[in-house]
């Protein structure tokens, strides 16, 4: 739910806020003293509420070369100034250069003072994990740097900065574009080896963060090149007296050269089925599969979570017990604090690596679908007169609750009272959600989990313990599969590649002329497989081919022309924020460490309190229908927390009014893959179509009516005097700001092969791969449409009905067959 780059500042190319409008930096010029050097800067000052989460003081401004209005420029002066820290190690600041502002596949840059200089170090990361030195050509050289007792200023020249590329995974900005959105972010301290930059640690972002707009028009300077040549000093380093920290987690965090891992020679064994993937479509698939007597192999590229599963990741007051800090649904939120070794290192997005996948990392909500999210999304052969068998198998295994408390009650209600007074008086209609899953429409109830027992349950708690049972399943963790081995269209086995230690190397085959295959990687895990399998758009196997996967990719007259990638869809998130007296706020972060006595000992003992519930204590849940001048009626989920942004409101009030716009979205974007082998988003699926900007806006009119009613409420999101249009219309758009993380559809299910003219599907409605004989993809990626709410329960739907399709098919063709 909180998202680690949440937006942050204001949207400058419509002068009104960004979502979240976190931050407020302000747009002003700075004249160096010393040189004259003329800065466009963007400035946020201190937090100033001691309550909230502290916001740094924290300026960054640039000036261009003078034709890099129509002429990109590669390269920058800078100004950076900073808070210095007061703790007993260096805190640091830092600057994304990056497309959107983000942490992930931009150039980072990282400054701090120690001992009376600024040391600065590029950082990369593909993923959300610690970054990584930048190994590419950027140079920074110093003009001057100052030092006092509350802040350091930095000016400095950035060479090859406004591109990047990191083990061939590029980006660029352009400043012709005439804007920049630019990120920010800052720590209060536990930076280790300040005098040697290369083998600087960096501890998590605790003293503000951030993106924001960045207008170029006054930036260029004539006087650049004289100012340039000023740069010439680097900082004296001292790489003598080192510390080595614990890596926390697979790839070596920020190591500046990972250990080479080392892995064992894959067993000799055939399997009839190797399932790639176990999360919420590839453990329901693997137990089904093995229940009918065949025999499977599940691999996980990722470790244990859940202590079920010998997981050991876990605070100190778990200690001695068998849980995780997976199982205990109040540490949920944990994962935008420290996802280092559970995230996935090789996507520009939040995706969980680790057994369960997103089962095993979000905040568990299940809703039993709407009709509709099968009727009008899928083809015939999936919609609900066909699924219905597997809806109620899924339910009669994992029934969910919305009293999660061992008890029966539920904790810290404040929140949901308020905001349910109002949709009351309103005329909005009270539901238990999933036993009126088909009524979506001016509709709220209390937030329904897959928990059990007051742990988070789901798949591994039910599908994967009668799975792992059975003598003809077999379930490996951290080992990594680099592609299907493919013999035309037949596929023989699964190439694996050795990217942690412990886990397996080699080639794992199917049974002969029987065996099958399935990717359940989910939207951009099997959509890379099926790109590195050689099957996918042209365009991405050409880059496949120039990687380091080239000299033994397939060969190009087999390659499969399928269109991998496309349809990309997710829940376009719009934030509202609201405050109210009556609203009380609950720090889930403080209960990773230092939970409250009396909530910890509810917990261990009993299974009952707070912790039992989902961080930040969601809900309500409520759910509007628009019918679009287009004709199309598009669904929008409400999900309200108590939590506010203290960046924007300094109020423990405050409770954030989640917007999904969900089943009837026609907006798409689509998936690519780097040189270096990581996912990205390359175009963004948010409001390219009018009517789906049209329902955003009647929506939250909708709910700004609906709530208004509400004595002593106070609207912080839009902000006062700001009509909802403006509102909408000035909201940057763009992952980093508007995802929620339900990334669905690259690898579309349909009856038009994606292979023929103005064909669109990927896999059949069989969920195997056009153009295959036995590769088959079960997960997130093959949903044609959004889903009405969070797709957890949709995904191991599909996955059960997936498996009774694919037991009812013949054997599979025998090699180098057409399909």
């Amino acid at each position: 739910m909180k998202l680690l780059g949440r937006i942050g500042a204001t949207a400058v190319a419509a002068s009104l806020c960004l979502q979240g409008c976190a931050a407020q930096e302000k747009i002003g010029q700075y004249i160096e003293p010393v040189h004259g050097i003329n800065f466009t800067t963007w400035s946020v000052g201190p937090g100033t509420d001691p309550d909230s989460a502290s916001i740094a003081p924290y300026t960054f401004g640039l000036t261009l070369p003078p034709d890099a209005l129509t002429n990109d420029a590669d390269e920058y002066i800078g100004v950076l100034r900073c808070q210095v820290s007061t703790g007993e190690t260096p805190g640091w600041c830092g600057l994304s250069h990056g497309v959107s502002g983000g942490m992930t596949q931009s150039l980072l840059l990282m400054a701090w003072a120690h001992n009376g200089s600024v040391y600065t170090s590029f950082r990369y990361t593909s993923g959300y994990n610690l970054p990584g030195l930048y190994t590419g050509n950027a140079t920074l050289t110093q003009i001057s740097s100052t030092i006092n007792s509350t802040q350091f200023e930095l000016v400095y020249r950035c060479q090859g900065c406004l591109s990047w590329n990191q083990g061939g995974s590029k980006g660029s900005v352009s400043t012709s574009s005439k804007l920049l959105i630019l990120g920010r972010a800052a720590a209060k301290g536990e930076l280790q080896n300040p005098s040697c930059p290369d083998k600087a640690f960096f501890g998590f972002h605790d003293n503000g963060y951030g993106q924001y707009g960045a207008p170029l028009d006054n930036a260029p300077q004539a006087s650049y090149s004289k100012w340039a040549a000023l740069a010439t000093a680097t900082p004296t380093t001292d790489c003598s007296h080192l510390v080595t920290p614990t890596p926390t987690g697979p790839g070596g965090g920020q190591e500046t050269t990972p250990p080479v891992p080392a892995c064992t020679a894959a067993p000799t064994s055939t399997y009839d089925y190797i399932i790639v993937g176990a999360g919420a479509g590839g453990i329901p698939i693997a137990d089904k599969l093995s229940q009918a007597g065949k025999s499977v192999l599940l691999i996980e590229k990722g470790p244990p979570s859940s202590g079920r599963w010998n997981g050991t990741m876990k605070p100190a007051w778990l200690g001695g017990t068998n849980l995780t800090r997976f199982d205990v649904p109040g540490l949920c939120n944990q994962i935008w604090v420290d996802s280092n070794g559970i995230a996935c290192t090789d996507t520009d997005q939040m995706a969980g690596c680790v057994l369960g996948g997103g089962t095993a990392v979000n905040a568990g909500l299940w809703w039993r679908p709407h009709h509709n999210d099968w009727d009008y999304n899928f083809p015939v052969g999936w919609k609900m007169g066909s699924i219905a068998g597997a809806v109620s198998r899924v339910f009669n295994r994992i029934p969910g609750t919305w009293h999660p408390s061992q008890d029966g009650k539920l904790y810290r209600q404040e929140g949901f009272n308020v905001l349910a007074s109002g949709l009351e008086k309103s005329g909005w209609k009270s539901v238990i959600p999933n036993e009126a899953s088909n009524q979506k429409n001016h509709t709220y109830g209390h937030t329904t989990f897959m928990y059990s027992g007051g742990e988070r349950g789901g798949p591994m708690a039910t599908y994967l313990v009668t799975a792992a049972a059975r003598k003809q399943f077999t379930l490996w963790t951290n080992t990594a599969v680099r592609r299907a081995v493919r013999n035309g269209s037949h596929v023989t086995g699964v190439e694996l590649e050795c990217l942690t230690s412990g886990g397996f190397g080699g080639v794992v085959n199917v049974t002969p002329k029987t065996g099958r295959v399935i990717f359940s990687s989910g939207t951009f895990g099997s959509a890379k497989l099926l790109l590195r399998s050689g099957i996918g758009p042209a365009d991405q196997l050409e880059v496949i081919a120039s990687s380091k996967d080239g000299p033994t990719f397939i060969a190009k007259e087999e390659w499969i022309n399928l269109p991998v990638g496309y349809n990309l869809m997710d829940h376009l998130n719009t934030d509202l924020i609201i405050t109210h007296p009556d609203v009380v706020f609950y720090d889930f972060y403080e209960s990773w460490l230092t939970p409250i006595e009396g909530d910890k000992s509810a917990y261990l003992t009993n299974r009952t309190g707070i912790l039992t519930q989902a961080a930040p204590n969601i809900g309500p849940m409520f759910w509007d229908e628009i019918k679009g001048s287009d004709g199309i009626v598009r669904t929008l989920q409400w999900t309200a927390r108590v939590e506010g942004n203290d960046q924007i409101t300094p109020s423990k009030n405050a409770m954030t009014l989640s917007q999904y716009l969900g089943r009837g979205v026609v907006s798409r974007g689509r998936m690519t893959i780097s040189s270096g082998l990581d996912t990205q988003v390359f175009e963004h699926p948010y409001l390219h179509n009018a009517v789906d900007k049209e329902t955003v806006i009647q929506g939250i009119k909708n709910v700004v009516e609906a709530l208004s009613v509400i004595p002593n409420i106070t609207w912080v999101l839009p902000p006062p005097n700001t009509t909802v249009e403006a509102f909408v219309n000035g909201m940057i758009v763009s992952p980093s700001n508007r995802r929620s993380n339900h990334w669905m559809g690259t690898a579309k299910l349909g009856l038009d092969d994606g292979r023929k003219a103005n064909g669109t599907a990927v896999v059949d409605i069989n969920t195997k791969v056009y153009g295959t004989d036995n590769l088959f993809v079960v997960d997130a990626s093959i949903f044609p449409g959004m889903t009405t709410g969070n797709p957890s329960a949709a995904i191991v739907i599909a996955s059960e009905y997936a498996a009774q399709r694919i037991l009812q098919l013949p054997v599979p063709a025998s090699p180098r067959s057409e399909n």
